[in-house]
């Protein structure tokens, strides 16, 4: 490997190249593969009679090889009189017809149209680094010149970007098609091989100029080729595989991979098929013998489950496997997946290639799955949003076997942003106050059979979301008897919509209360009442317009609420801080919110925060504002619900505060069973067991 060129410049150099052959000896340099690894392809697309004109030929046995096998029209070239000689005087006796010249690529003197292929292996890559690529443009121009109508260029390389990009950029002009081959890396074993995959770039000229270029990727081979539109899309194909093959090499070779993930994507259609994310175990860790690797296979509709969708459950989940490396599979919406068979079949070929380093290609890999059921997942409505982007609305099957709806927003696909539980019209609910306590997992208890997508309905007694269970809970902070009385209006603002569980919640629950939702996207209240039985009535309305403006306007107006609510999230994913936007936390908002609070009134906020430097900062805005601030952490997630008071602590024993808050807990679960609008539909929800863990800030 010291042989290799230590910086990029030194590729195009004749000096450099005189001197690595000269060093190099007898031996061939093979770099990006020799004839048996490229032949497949070089004989689909050069024929035994064409005139072939090899460029930068070095001292690789490439073109001894096609001679041999048939190739008797090779003219080879290149800039280095020392190569050029060697060459010449290896194959003077042996290999008579095959000659070899010292001549300059980009000004070769050859006939127009006088060669049906040109063969590259290696040279556009060297000539690109050198003045930002000219050098390499006249290769390719007088490539162009010396081809004849129907000939190919030809070329055997790494693809950079760079170089990829000018290459095909010059052939699109000249109205050729193109098509690029991605080899697959030589044996698993050479410890010396490329962490890049080798690409055939093969572009074949016309006799009229294409209007519109043919831009292909081939898997292989004899990979079928996948088209594209943009030479930007078949740029950032080559990049993908490149990236696969770094990784590939990297797990070879380490042992610490720890929560690596890749896309595999489907062979036709190019889109996105599985997710793998790759854990190690500890280091030290003891693991059976024959435990070295296995494959476990996510249920569809469960990805978005902690287990398998944050860093810390992949840790659990590979800790109780008990593996060396566990490869984590999730399933593409959108994608249709036969079987668990089917999907074992279509992963295997490419299994060996995440293998940990050692392990013996013969190795039986088991696939792992939660009781070998692919689960199964229906979207039923997608559609853009100019504010929230592209969503999807989907029907899921819950390792409990009840059917849930979801909104995923698909610029963040691994994150659920509203979910209901989905029941037919003969199911009745029961209340969790009557003994019945409800588990992280749900019930274990499945919903009836349902056939038919008009038979089902949300239940807006269960709240999927964690922390819409713990800020309905945080009403306990308010007084006992403002809650059992029907005569006292409880007055609630509400910033955020997703699905409108919450606030249909509160609705249909909570006695004489009037509920304001504040939603700045008008694309999320359709989504609300056409897929999740969202109804907006006398006692839940709705204002269109950003939250910030809205707190504006109430405070001018001298409004008032004995809640208000924050659960919005935030569009900007390279804060630290996914709810709420950073500007719903600064003080000054924070300080309309405080006047906005009857005297008895609660701020609840959910904060989802992982940086925390800012999440200090803002714990310290609302208590210079708030004189209580009690929190609760969401299990197993990011989720925090704080909920602020303008009541004076006094004392830093914080016993008093929670012993009143687990008493106005026990009334406020009476008060919600006792109030419910339909006699068939009772809150799911344990306002004591929510309280437990409450903590004063």
């Amino acid at each position: 490997m010291s042989l290799l060129p230590r910086t990029a410049e030194e590729f195009s150099s004749a000096e450099y190249w005189d001197r690595f052959f000269k060093k190099r000896g007898e031996k061939a340099f093979e770099w990006y593969g020799d004839y048996n690894k490229l032949c497949g392809v070089l004989h689909k697309y050069i024929r035994v009679q064409d005139k072939v004109l090899v460029v930068g030929c070095g001292n690789s046995e490439l073109s001894e090889q096609l001679y041999d096998v048939g190739y008797k029209h090779l003219t080879n070239i290149d800039i280095s009189e020392t190569v050029v000689n060697h060459m010449n005087q290896r194959n003077a006796v042996r290999r008579p017809g095959l000659t070899f010249q010292q001549v300059d690529a980009t000004q070769t003197l050859f006939e127009d149209g006088s060669y049906q292929a040109t063969l590259d292996k290696g040279t556009l890559d060297a000539m690109a680094s050198e003045e930002e690529g000219a050098l390499a443009r006249k290769m390719l121009t007088e490539v162009c010149r010396v081809l004849s109508v129907g000939g190919r260029y030809v070329c055997v390389t790494l693809a950079q970007e760079s170089v990829i990009k000018l290459a095909v950029e010059h052939f699109v002009l000249k109205g050729w098609a193109i098509r690029l081959h991605c080899l697959q890396e030589g044996d698993r074993t050479e410890e010396d091989s490329f962490a890049l995959p080798v690409f055939v770039l093969v572009c074949t000229k016309f006799r009229q100029p294409m209007p519109t270029p043919i831009l292909e990727m081939c898997l292989g081979e004899d990979g079928a080729p996948l088209r594209y539109a943009q030479v930007s899309e078949l740029l950032s194909s080559v990049r993908e595989h490149q990236a696969y093959s770094v990784l590939r090499k990297r797990l070879r070779t380490e042992t610490n991979a720890l929560d690596v993930s890749l896309t595999l994507c489907h062979s036709k259609t190019g889109l996105p098929r599985y997710t793998l994310t790759i854990q190690d175990c500890a280091p030290g860790a003891k693991v059976p013998r024959l435990n070295q690797f296995a494959i476990f296979i996510v249920p569809q509709g469960s990805e978005t489950a902690w287990l398998y969708s944050s860093m810390e459950g992949r840790k659990q989940l590979a800790a109780s496997a008990n593996f060396r490396r566990l490869v984590i599979v999730a399933m593409h919406r959108n994608q249709e997946y036969i079987d668990m068979e089917a999907v074992k079949s279509e992963l295997s070929p490419m299994v060996m290639d995440l293998a940990p380093p050692g392990m013996p290609a013969n190795h039986q890999v088991p696939f792992l799955s939660v009781g070998g059921d692919l689960g199964w997942r229906e979207e039923v409505n997608r559609g853009v949003s100019p504010l929230s982007g592209e969503y999807c609305v989907e029907n899921v099957k819950g390792e409990d076997g009840s059917l849930y709806r979801r909104l995923v927003f698909l610029s963040n696909a691994g994150l659920v942003q509203s979910e209901s539980r989905l029941v037919s019209s003969k199911n009745v609910s029961v209340c969790a106050a009557s003994g019945q306590k409800k588990s992280k997992k749900k019930s274990k208890t499945p919903a009836a059979p349902i056939t038919s997508s008009s038979s089902l309905s949300v239940d807006s007694g269960f709240l999927c979301c964690a922390h819409h269970e713990v800020m309905v809970a945080g009403l306990a902070m308010l007084s006992t008897g403002t809650l059992q009385s029907k005569d006292v209006p409880v007055s609630v603002l509400l910033v955020g919509l997703g699905g409108g569980g919450l606030p249909q919640f509160l609705r249909d629950f909570v006695p004489n209360v009037h509920v304001e939702v504040v939603e700045l996207d008008p694309v999320m209240l359709d989504v609300a009442k056409n897929w999740f039985g969202f109804q907006p009535d006398e006692h839940l309305t709705v204002v269109l317009e950003d939250g910030l403006d809205r707190i504006c306007e109430l405070e001018k107006d001298g409004s008032s609420f004995d809640v208000i609510m924050f659960d919005v999230d935030n569009k900007d994913t390279t804060l630290g801080m996914s709810c709420p936007p950073a500007a719903f936390v600064e003080t000054p908002i924070l300080q309309k919110v405080s006047s906005l609070l009857t005297p008895r009134g609660v701020f609840i906020l959910n904060l989802a925060c992982r940086d925390t430097a800012l999440r200090k900062g803002v714990l310290e805005r609302i208590s210079g504002v708030f004189p209580t601030v009690l929190s609760r952490k969401i299990e197993e997630e990011t989720n925090e619900v704080l909920f602020c008071t303008h009541g004076e602590r006094g004392t830093s024993d914080s016993t008093p505060i929670l012993l009143s808050l687990n008493q106005n807990g026990r009334s406020l679960q009476s008060v919600l069973c006792s109030n419910r609008t339909e006699p068939n539909r009772q809150p799911h929800i344990d306002i004591s067991e929510l309280l437990k863990v409450m903590k004063v800030e």
